[in-house]
């Protein structure tokens, strides 16, 4: 019986240490169960507690704290488990009772050092927890900055997102703002770069949330910002310009933009088991009506962005484009529950849509002119 309660606390201690080491050191997507239980956990949590709040304001400022809760209690079950593990070897080993057991499991796990061990076997055991414990709070306290440096470069292009497109971000404000330099060589290099700069950041977002998912419920600090919202736009921008404009747009750059951004997207939604399909059809309906996107349309029309194509004509390619990130958006956003942003599906708690914001366009008064003082 003694063999099969050493056994029982080997496993649950090299599982544990699986768990950490896939988590906190492997810079590689992991699915590993207690992760994905702490994870599904918290959001089923923070879900009920938001159940009956229809403020959208009101349950940011709650979910703000979902990201400290998920981390909390992941290191919590692995100390538990780690405290469990130990304390059916120790009572394997000494037989005394499974209270002395886990009295003394909880002394070396957490270096109190109330319940030393009085034989030889007994003390590799206790040596093996404390440094246990103190390597898994270690890690986790290492584990944070790495998370708080992909939170910065995340939140720095959002928030430099704003003068573009708004708050919250909507695609068809891009290019309603991007008057200058529309289609000419050299004022135009300006978007080449920014459809450029969200390739690269939507390559950074996938790598970091894919490997690291509690980064997903890091809230943007700014109010009706986020990171989906902001990902959404970008590529609705580049496909409406794609659509609208064909000779006049960043193709090459709008194209990469857009590839990016919806395989971060998948790798984001394969880490949280959101079903998807990879080769949707080009024709296939969108959630997002025809009528929305004549809004779209209209806003756009009010500047000075050259048109190419009528909003009829341009539909067929922006739906071909949109097709392949619309439904994983949709279920990223519901599932974060964002901000209702236009353009990016409903929310559980029926929300109503949050236009964008746009700075009043003040101008001073124009100045009299000034007497000369000659006769």
């Amino acid at each position: 019986m003694s063999v099969v309660v050493a056994v029982l606390g080997i496993a649950v201690v090299v599982l544990t240490w699986v768990s950490v080491l896939g988590v906190l050191v492997v810079p590689r997507r992991t699915r590993e169960p207690l992760t994905r239980a702490v994870n599904a956990l918290t959001d089923a949590g923070f879900r009920l507690l938001t159940t009956r709040v229809h403020s959208y304001r009101r349950r940011d400022r709650i979910l703000a704290g979902q990201a400290a809760v998920v981390i909390l209690v992941q290191l919590g079950a692995w100390l538990c488990l780690f405290y469990l593990g130990f304390a059916l070897i120790l009572h394997s080993i000494d037989r005394n009772g499974i209270r002395d057991a886990f009295a003394q499991a909880g002394s070396s796990l957490f270096t109190l050092g109330y319940a030393g061990p009085d034989t030889g076997p007994l003390s590799v055991v206790d040596y093996v927890a404390a440094a246990t414990g103190l390597v898994v709070v270690a890690l986790q306290i290492g584990y944070l900055p790495t998370l708080y440096s992909a939170f910065n470069r995340r939140e720095t292009e959002v928030t430099l997102l704003a003068s573009r497109a708004g708050t919250p971000a909507w695609g068809p404000e891009i290019l309603a703002r991007t008057r200058f330099g529309v289609g000419e060589d050299d004022e135009g290099a300006v978007m080449d770069e920014f459809y450029l700069g969200w390739e690269r950041w939507a390559a950074d977002v996938s790598e970091s949330h894919a490997n690291y998912p509690v980064l997903m419920r890091f809230r943007s600090p700014a109010k009706y910002s986020s990171w989906v919202v902001a990902l959404v736009a970008v590529m609705d921008s580049a496909a409406l310009w794609l659509a609208l404009s064909p000779g006049r747009a960043p193709a090459v750059e709008a194209r990469l933009a857009l590839r990016m951004g919806f395989t971060a997207l998948h790798e984001i939604a394969e880490t949280l088991g959101i079903p998807f399909d990879r080769d949707p059809d080009p024709d296939g309906e969108l959630a997002l009506s025809y009528g929305e996107f004549l809004t779209g349309i209209e806003r756009i029309r009010s500047t000075t962005f050259v048109m190419e194509r009528s909003a009829e004509e341009a539909w067929p390619d922006f739906r071909g484009w949109r097709v392949n990130y619309e439904p994983v958006a949709y279920a990223l956003a519901e599932r974060l529950d964002v901000v209702p942003a236009p353009w990016t599906g409903t929310r559980r708690t029926g929300d109503a849509t949050v236009e964008p914001i746009r700075p009043p366009n003040r101008r001073p008064t124009p100045a009299a002119p000034r007497s000369t003082g000659s006769d």
